[in-house]
């Protein structure tokens, strides 16, 4: 990979939320009639991929270290871990979204409090 070319994995998901990347939606209906272009895109719910996960959600750490100068000074705070994991499928709430398009794919940012369901093929984490 060259180093002008946008990579994923320098973006740095932050606290409880989780990038979502979208589910190709099918843009015909069960019936056969063809939907026009954002129909799905206004769903209330969506579905995709998690390809990032922030830390968790923060808990603050005493800062009475001054007794203990054993204990490393830098560590600010501690997170308690988000329950999705990358590869997971997501069907979460769109309104607590935001979507930004990087390296021309579009993406979801959403708060773990906003994803509804998690779908996990356990074989992906062996």
């Amino acid at each position: 990979m060259k180093n002008n070319e946008p990579n994923i994995n320098k973006l740095i998901v932050v606290g409880d939320r989780v990038l979502i990347k979208p589910k190709v939606q099918a843009n015909k209906s069960r019936g056969g009639l063809y939907l026009p272009p954002g129909y799905t895109e206004k769903e209330e719910v969506q579905s995709g991929y998690i390809v990032k996960t922030g830390p968790g959600y923060p808990i603050p750490v005493s800062d009475d270290n001054s007794e203990e100068p054993w204990k490393n000074q830098d560590e600010k705070a501690k997170y308690i871990p988000l329950q999705a994991k990358i590869g997971d499928l997501a069907i979460f709430m769109q309104k607590g979204a935001v979507e930004i398009i990087y390296s021309g794919e579009k993406y979801f940012i959403v708060p773990q409090h906003s994803i509804l369901l998690l779908e996990r093929d356990e074989t992906l984490f062996d």
